[in-house]
C-alpha cells in the first residue's frame, strides 16, 4: 500500500507540474481547436465524395476528428511526455540518482506520465471536444456506460502510449542522444496513430498492418468504443495486450541498460 501511495503521489506531482503552464495550455487549446476546424471541413468534403469511408458516416468522421484533437497532447502523439525527461536524465547522467531511489524506475515514470496525461485530457482536451460538439454534428452516445467505457479505453491508451515512448527513451543508453529516435517516434506516431486519417480507412494490406500495431490502441480503439463501432471488451483486450507487451519489453530493455551503466555527464 505504501508503494501505491508513492506512485499516486508521483502521478499527482505530474498533474500539478503541467497545471502550472497556463499560457502553454491556453495556446494548446486554441491550436487544437483551429486544427480541429480545418480537419473537420476537410473530412466533410472527403466524406461528401466518399460516403461511409472506413465505415463511418459524416457525424462519426467529425467525432473522430474532435476526439483526436482531444487526445493529441493527452497521449503525446508526437512526443512531449515523460520520455523527454528520461532522455535528458540519461544524457546528463542524472538517471543514476533515479536508480538509487527506493522505487521502480519504470513505474515511477509511468505514474508521472499518467499524471501529465490526465491534466492534458482535462486542461487541453475537453474544451476543443466540447467546442466540436456545440458547433458540428457529432455521433455521441447518450448513456453513461458508453462514456465510462471510453474512459477505460483512454486509460489503456495512455499506458500503451507511455510504453512506446519509454522504449524509445531507453535507447538513449546506447545512442547517447535522443534527437533521431524522437523524430522517428513523431513521424511514426502521426502516421500510425490515425491522428490525421482514421486507420479504418486505410486500404488493403496496409490497413490490416496499421490496425494491428500498438498505435491503433491510442486513438482508433477509443474512437470506435465511443461510437459503438467495436465491442469494448475486444478493444480492451487489444489495448491491454499491447500494454503488457510494451511494458514487458521496456522492463527487459531497462534491465539490459542498467546492468552495466556508464554514467554520462561526468
Amino acid at each position: 500500500m505504501g508503494s501505491w501511495r508513492l506512485y499516486a503521489a508521483v502521478a499527482a506531482g505530474g498533474f500539478r507540474r503541467y497545471a502550472t503552464y497556463r499560457a502553454a495550455t491556453f495556446a494548446g487549446v486554441f491550436t487544437n481547436t483551429v486544427f480541429g476546424v480545418i480537419l473537420v471541413y476537410t473530412y466533410l468534403a472527403l466524406w461528401d465524395e466518399k460516403p461511409h469511408l472506413g465505415g463511418y458516416d459524416q457525424a462519426q468522421a467529425v467525432t473522430y476528428v474532435w476526439l483526436g484533437q482531444c487526445l493529441y497532447s493527452t497521449l503525446a502523439i508526437q512526443g512531449g511526455g515523460a520520455e523527454k525527461d528520461v532522455i535528458e536524465r540519461i544524457r546528463t547522467g542524472e538517471i543514476a540518482v533515479d536508480l538509487y531511489r527506493p522505487a521502480d524506475l519504470q513505474l515511477w515514470w509511468l505514474a508521472s506520465d499518467l499524471g501529465r496525461s490526465l491534466f492534458q485530457l482535462i486542461g487541453r482536451g475537453v474544451i476543443p471536444f466540447v467546442f466540436g460538439a456545440l458547433f458540428f454534428p457529432m455521433a455521441l452516445p447518450t448513456d453513461v456506460m458508453s462514456w465510462a467505457a471510453l474512459f477505460v479505453a483512454l486509460l489503456l491508451a495512455m499506458v500503451v502510449s507511455f510504453g512506446i515512448r519509454y522504449l524509445a527513451a531507453l535507447s538513449v543508453f546506447w545512442l547517447m542522444d535522443g534527437m533521431g529516435i524522437m523524430q522517428g517516434v513523431m513521424i511514426t506516431g502521426v502516421f500510425c496513430s490515425g491522428i490525421v486519417f482514421p486507420l479504418n480507412a486505410f486500404p488493403g494490406a496496409l490497413g490490416d498492418i496499421v490496425r494491428a500495431l500498438p498505435w491503433a490502441a491510442q486513438l482508433q480503439m477509443p474512437a470506435d468504443v465511443l461510437m459503438g463501432e467495436t465491442d469494448p471488451l475486444g478493444a480492451y483486450a487489444f489495448q491491454a495486450t499491447w500494454a503488457v507487451v510494451l511494458l514487458g519489453a521496456g522492463r527487459l530493455l531497462q534491465s539490459a541498460a542498467t546492468r552495466r551503466v556508464v554514467v554520462q555527464g561526468g
